[in-house]
């Protein structure tokens, strides 16, 4: 029997990566599709009438082998592909899209599932058994249930081509990226980066048996090099490298996939009665409407774009005084920014790196969480990895329960995508009185070790570590009856909550002092770099809101109209872009052909969720500042009523549990320090 197709042997019961072969995924994905379609027809067949238990709860629990296959398949051909996993995902997203399809255009079952919903009122459900059966009815009503024969039959094409198209994105992406190398030979090229960087590029030179220094479009090697390389020339070839990803009008090339995205998206929400695809994925969100995302966002412009134009004619106005430039351009942000920012604060990165070793910043991580949650975590080395560079940790509470098992995997590699992410092996959920442990993932892109130096992180990287890990418990601590609202399934403009919110940790003293400390000497991070790191947490913040609300309003520009009349995607970003823009534009780069957030992953008209977050993060932390960063009492109501709950209620319902109030939007802008502090 294919191994992906029974109970895993395993510890835990954790994914045997090193046993499953990669011709395995097929079969066993055709395999658990039909032992899934069997078991929806033992719920549409059963003779009894439908309640809760026979048709919703039978539906919730079904499909649960698929569910396993799926994720670490996918998860996998996010940080560990291959051009075969690659080919082997082009076919199984059809047949994905066809079976969801299956499941919820099958009028029987959709019968079975609106006689018990239509009940509702006579069946005396818990919160969470409401709040399911909800989802289960919209699953349908939402997704073509209620649409004739001949709509059912597009919606099925719009989806197989929708999910293909959604891979080959990626897929461009990630050879655009692998394809690039700057190959640098002359030493003097180099003027500027730190040693780190250089030592880095070395290595990853010498190991494609080149002389010199490579330069990548790899986070860990791209960012240092706009960041600090001198040599202006330098910098534009490789911002104009990065900026132009799927815009060549090659075989890589994103310009048609976004256009057909886009429009399939248009076409799908019509059939289903909705305006456009922004008014079908808001009606699902804290939002609601596209109309609440895009006045949000233009009272936030309204507020950042006078601080922003501000800070921008002063870094232009320095960097006129510093080398003569006339013209800001966007090869130019990263490099000016840091010489001012060292000139303000004296501080830069190269400082506080030595403080922020990679061991220590995860050892940090958990620290925090064992002082918040009670939270203990232990490596070990018995499970299972899908790559060496992945670590594994047991996970349990302060009893000695087992509460998850954790895999953190930190470094780039040409089988994975740049950014960051967390992710699921495992679901958590409570089956036949057994409370189901989930396996929770964190993927990030970091500086890797040299032979002279250790993993040592710049501050971003280290936000970006708390960022992650916050997801990461809001996995590990779920505690839900069933699976669909465990964890992170929650409202997309509500699941960056715990992520953005644990990144104020790294900006306290009382934190920072547990883990920040020089990976030589040992010496706890000087109290005047911690002041300079508080002091600079909003330098040029005005620049930072102005660049996410630009993104989010691309993103509304593409999914809240009829892109029908869109034929050239650079000038419809151009428009998009108008009321944001800062820099001049550069002709040969284009964002939406490499924006995989909307294109490739799940933010599509959800992008504005980022900020919309921050201001829940930003209210959420400053209840634990009137309390005491760790504070027991408001940690344990905010891993009580946040974290353990998932989807299990409206969110705000749920927000307001823990803080005792809606959030204030004005924390937000006192935190950014575009309105003052009363």
């Amino acid at each position: 029997m294919n191994i992906l197709n029974q109970r895993f042997n395993t510890q835990y019961n954790t994914a045997p990566f090193t046993k499953i072969k990669t011709e395995d995924f097929l079969p066993a994905f055709i395999a658990s599709i039909d032992k899934t379609k069997a078991e929806i027809d033992t719920i549409v067949n059963n003779s009894e009438d439908p309640n809760f238990s026979n048709t919703i709860e039978a539906l919730e629990y079904s499909g649960e082998e698929l569910d396993r296959i799926s994720s670490i398949f996918f998860n996998l051909n996010s940080a560990e592909t291959n051009d075969e996993i690659q080919k082997i995902a082009q076919e199984v997203s059809p047949l994905l899209s066809d079976f969801s399809n299956d499941i919820t255009l099958n009028e029987d079952l959709f019968k079975r599932v609106k006689s018990v919903y239509d009940n509702k009122s006579n069946l005396n459900l818990s919160t969470e058994q409401a709040t399911l059966l909800d989802k289960k009815y919209k699953g349908f009503s939402r997704n073509g249930a209620n649409l004739s024969d001949d709509k059912k039959i597009k919606l099925r094409a719009i989806d197989k081509e929708l999910s293909q198209l959604k891979l080959k994105f990626g897929e461009h992406i990630l050879a655009e990226t692998n394809k690039f190398e700057m190959h640098l030979t002359d030493e003097n090229d180099l003027s500027g980066l730190p040693d780190g960087a250089k030592e880095a590029a070395k290595q990853l030179a010498e190991s494609k048996n080149k002389d010199g220094w490579l330069i990548t479009l790899d986070y860990p090697s791209y960012i240092p090099f706009m960041t600090y390389a001198d040599r202006r020339e330098l910098r534009e070839d490789l911002s104009r490298a990065f900026g132009s990803k799927g815009f060549h009008n090659d075989e890589l090339d994103n310009q048609e996939i976004v256009l057909k995205i886009a429009n399939l998206r248009f076409q799908r929400a019509q059939l289903l009665g909705y305006k456009t695809h922004a008014h079908f994925v808001l009606e699902e969100r804290m939002a609601e409407t596209p109309e609440t995302v895009n006045t949000f966002l233009n009272e936030l412009l309204d507020k950042a774009k006078p601080a922003a134009l501000a800070e921008f004619n002063n870094l232009e106005k320095f960097a006129k005084e510093l080398d003569g430039i006339d013209q800001l351009q966007k090869w130019d942000s990263a490099y000016y920014s840091e010489k001012l920012k060292q000139k303000l604060f004296d501080l830069d990165d190269e400082k506080l790196k030595p403080y922020f070793k990679l061991e220590n910043v995860i050892d940090g991580a958990f620290l925090v969480a064992n002082k918040l949650f009670g939270l203990q975590f232990e490596e070990i080395n018995t499970i299972d990895k899908y790559h060496k560079d992945v670590l594994t940790y047991k996970v349990t509470d302060a009893d000695g329960e087992m509460v998850s098992i954790f895999y953190a995997d930190f470094f780039p590699r040409s089988g994975k995508r740049n950014g960051a992410w967390m992710t699921s092996y495992k679901t958590q959920m409570i089956k036949n009185e057994n409370n189901e442990r989930p396996h929770v993932s964190i993927v990030c892109n970091f500086t890797k070790p040299t032979k002279s130096k250790p993993s040592l992180l710049t501050f971003n990287e280290v936000t970006t570590l708390f960022h992650e890990f916050g997801h990461a418990l809001h996995g590990m601590l779920a505690n839900t009856t069933y699976p669909s609202l465990s964890g992170t399934s929650v409202y997309w403009d509500f699941v960056e909550l715990p992520s953005q919110v644990l990144e104020n940790w790294c900006y306290e003293k009382e934190s920072l002092e547990l883990f920040a400390k020089h990976y030589e000497t040992g010496e706890v991070i000087p109290m005047e770099y911690i002041e300079k790191i508080k002091a600079s947490a909003t330098f040029h913040e005005g620049m930072q809101t102005l660049r996410q609300i630009s993104f989010g309003l691309l993103d509304m520009s593409w999914h809240g109209i009829d892109p029908s009349d869109i034929k050239v995607v650079k000038a419809h970003e151009l428009k998009a872009f108008e009321d944001t823009k800062l820099y001049p534009d550069v002709i040969e780069n284009c964002m939406s052909t490499s924006f995989a957030h909307i294109f490739q992953g799940g933010y599509s008209s959800g992008y504005y969720s980022y900020k919309w977050a921050e201001v829940l993060d930003a209210d959420a932390f400053e209840y634990f500042k009137e309390e005491g960063i760790f504070n027991k009492t408001v940690a344990e109501k905010f891993k009580t009523f946040v974290l353990s709950q998932g989807g299990t209620e409206n969110p705000m319902v749920l927000y307001k549990k823990f803080r005792g109030k809606e959030p204030e939007p004005e924390a937000l802008l006192r935190r950014a320090g575009l309105i003052k502090k009363s």
